[in-house]
């Protein structure tokens, strides 16, 4: 996995346009999904998001992808789960302090988002810390939820005044 993994990293850009292609057709599927229900559908997608990126990047299923910004590398492969950037322990020949042999995830992902066309820009996004609650949930589907909002709820027809009461007295003559 370690080798594909970096394999991806040194591929990023051609992974960044499958992606965008393949995200644009995933959320095109969104009105499917709705339909058989987006919890129904969480398990299988996981399942098969699991073993696709998993080989791919070595994914470890945090429910909150972030590999676009990060150089087609994933953050959580660091062993400080480190989401912003190198921890400040990285070796002189850019390997992890904590893993010797293993590369910096976070210099894998510097290398990567420089052959990606938005990556500059992204990398320096800051990522927002871990929803441990959205762990093994797709980010597939996170990412079909969150292009296609619920419509809004329709806002409640304003009510109309109340008719006058009916009146016992007749205000017009009776005929003869």
């Amino acid at each position: 996995m370690y080798a594909v993994r970096r394999w991806s990293v040194r591929h990023a850009r051609g992974m960044e346009i499958f992606y965008s292609v393949f995200e644009k057709a995933f959320v095109a599927l969104h009105p499917l999904w709705n339909a058989i229900g987006y919890e129904r559908v969480e398990k299988p997608v996981a399942a098969f998001e699991k073993v696709a990126k998993g080989f791919l990047f070595d994914c470890k299923m945090c429910g909150q992808c972030a590999l676009s910004s990060t150089g087609m590398s994933c953050s959580m492969n660091c062993p400080k789960n480190i989401r912003n950037g190198p921890c400040g322990g990285v070796r002189a020949n850019g390997n992890c302090e904590v893993k010797p042999d293993m590369r910096c995830v976070w210099v894998e992902a510097f290398a990567g988002s420089e052959r990606m066309v938005e990556g500059k820009k992204a990398i320096r996004i800051v990522q927002l810390p871990v929803d441990r609650r959205l762990e093994g949930r797709s980010s597939w589907l996170k990412v079909a939820r969150d292009r296609n909002p619920p419509p809004p709820k329709p806002v409640a027809a304003a009510a109309k005044p109340a008719a006058p009461a009916a009146s016992t007295h007749s205000t017009t003559p009776k005929a003869p």
